[in-house]
């Protein structure tokens, strides 16, 4: 077991760990769409599971305006089958999946199969289909047999609308079972899943419009959920290994994840196993990353806090403050404070168990062949001809009608990717997972797989992509979500 930078957890104080909500001034109810409900009624149940029997998952997902308990109110979200987080779909390589999505939104909307091996056309995870309003669409396609087991998920696509329903409420998990789940000691791990979300609500529960948000810095909630609760609790078998399955669906917000007197033992992280675990004692999980980790049951059985640590991810100074451009610029920062520990959930132990170990070894990672090509883009933030101030690849905001790059299938590529602005920005890859080279000239620490990497500002990582199995044009962009819906996207076309 390789360990990896550890530091002492400090002590949570009581003054530290409560959320600071703060005051914000009380708006309107959002008129016509947050107020044209479903009528059909869902159980809202965040555990629903619809997973694939006799090699087929057939489902319908009804995306609608509902109101759902949150916390100790309700409110007014974008919802899946009337839930939130939708439902949890599960399915194995080699499956074939049908998706019967119905819109019930007052606006277009598609759906995104994220981390999921695809084809990027048709009826696969094609994100420049539009379903309009009251609309359906059957997606349908089949699991490769070659997909890795692990965390995936779906969420809204349609660029211009992608941070607006996606901070609604508008994600579930979609999880593949192989290997992974059979190795003893993770088999024998009392396995929980996390959907990290957060809303920006007046205290009616309705959802504080766009124009009202801090755009350009990426809009935060004032509200923080996992599995659409506040502070849930999860319980841990004293002496056994917990296995927790986190996903950040949050728009903007990272996560810098820490548990009290707990390290982590890092196993898979974007739906990709890892050679063996890795002990961290602190896990950055930026919007779009998804990572599993155990947890060793051997500390005094008591109740233990898990939270987000402060994180700075870079500022853009009086700009994210203003209320130019008609909001975009947005309004104060008065959501939850990032200057100390924010709570997320409680741990506690329950009945002792017999004594197990951590797994060894995981799944072999084979390093790429030398990349055919190396590439170049470059992260900033600008002005751009005919749109304003916008997020740039390589000076240009997305243009719909444009292909940015085009490679060609079964080759290998390396991408540098330099941030020259001043935030972070997570760097998103559709359809083909790629390998992490290096971080300023630095090898990476462990091999890995990953479709979604931090790029610090002033920071260049190299990455490496195989482009397999399907041709045609799929996307590349910011997964802090109002930065790809302000430009911070491209065009990739896959040619035979």
């Amino acid at each position: 077991m390789k360990p990896i930078t550890r530091r002492k957890l400090f002590l949570l104080g009581t003054s530290t760990t409560i959320l600071a909500l703060g005051t914000h001034q009380v708006i309107k109810k959002l008129q016509s769409s947050n107020n044209n409900f479903s009528n059909k009624s869902y159980a809202l149940n965040s555990q629903n599971i619809i997973s694939s029997q006799n090699g087929l998952l057939e489902t319908t997902l009804e995306a609608s305006y509902q109101e759902v308990p949150l916390g100790n109110q309700n409110a007014y979200l974008l919802t899946y089958n009337g839930q939130v987080p939708g439902p949890r779909l599960e399915a194995k390589p080699g499956d074939k999946v049908r998706i019967h999505f119905v819109n019930n939104l007052s606006q277009s909307t598609n759906l995104h199969y994220h981390g999921l091996h695809l084809p990027p056309t048709g009826k696969g995870d094609n994100v420049f289909l539009e379903v309009k309003p009251k609309e359906k669409f059957t997606y349908e396609f089949d699991i490769p047999t070659k997909q890795t087991g692990g965390i995936n998920w779906y969420h809204p696509h349609l660029h211009g609308l992608v941070a607006e329903q996606l901070s609604g409420g508008l994600a579930g998990l979609f999880i593949i079972r192989d290997q992974l789940d059979e190795i003893p000691e993770i088999k024998a791990a009392k396995e929980e899943f996390l959907v990290l979300q957060d809303f920006f609500l007046d205290e009616n529960g309705n959802l504080l419009p766009s124009n009202q948000m801090p755009l350009m810095m990426g809009r935060e909630g004032n509200v923080i959920t996992v599995n659409g609760e506040v502070n849930p609790s999860f319980s841990m078998p004293e002496n056994g290994l917990l296995r927790l399955r986190i996903v950040n669906a949050s728009t903007s917000r990272f996560y810098n994840l820490s548990l009290e007197d707990h390290p982590f033992y890092l196993i898979a992280n974007d739906g990709t196993t890892l050679e063996q675990p890795i002990e961290l004692s602190e896990i950055l999980l930026t919007p779009g990353e998804r990572i599993e980790v155990l947890i060793k049951g051997d500390k005094n059985p008591q109740s233990y806090q898990l939270v987000s640590l402060p994180y700075n991810r870079g500022s853009m100074g009086m700009m994210g403050r203003g209320r130019m451009g008609g909001g975009m610029m947005g309004r104060g920062r008065d959501n939850i404070e990032n200057n100390g520990p924010i709570p997320l959930a409680t741990i506690n132990y329950e009945n002792s168990v017999s004594p197990l170990n951590l797994p060894t070894e995981l799944m072999p990672i084979s390093p790429l062949p030398k990349p055919q090509t190396t590439r170049q883009f470059s992260l900033n933030h600008g002005m751009s001809p005919g749109v304003g101030m916008a997020f740039l690849i390589n000076g240009e905001a997305y243009q719909p009608n444009t292909v940015q790059t085009q490679v060609k299938l079964n080759t290998v590529e390396e991408w540098e990717v330099i941030n020259t602005g001043v935030m972070d920005h997570p760097f998103h890859v559709h359809t083909n997972k790629f390998q992490v080279i290096s971080r300023n000239g630095v090898p990476n620490a462990y091999p890995t797989w990953k479709d979604t990497i931090l790029v610090r500002r002033g920071e260049t990582v190299r990455i490496r992509i195989p482009f397999e199995d399907f041709t045609g044009k799929t996307v590349y962009h910011c997964h802090i979500l109002d930065h790809e819906d302000l430009g911070m996207m491209g065009s990739l076309l896959i040619n035979s």
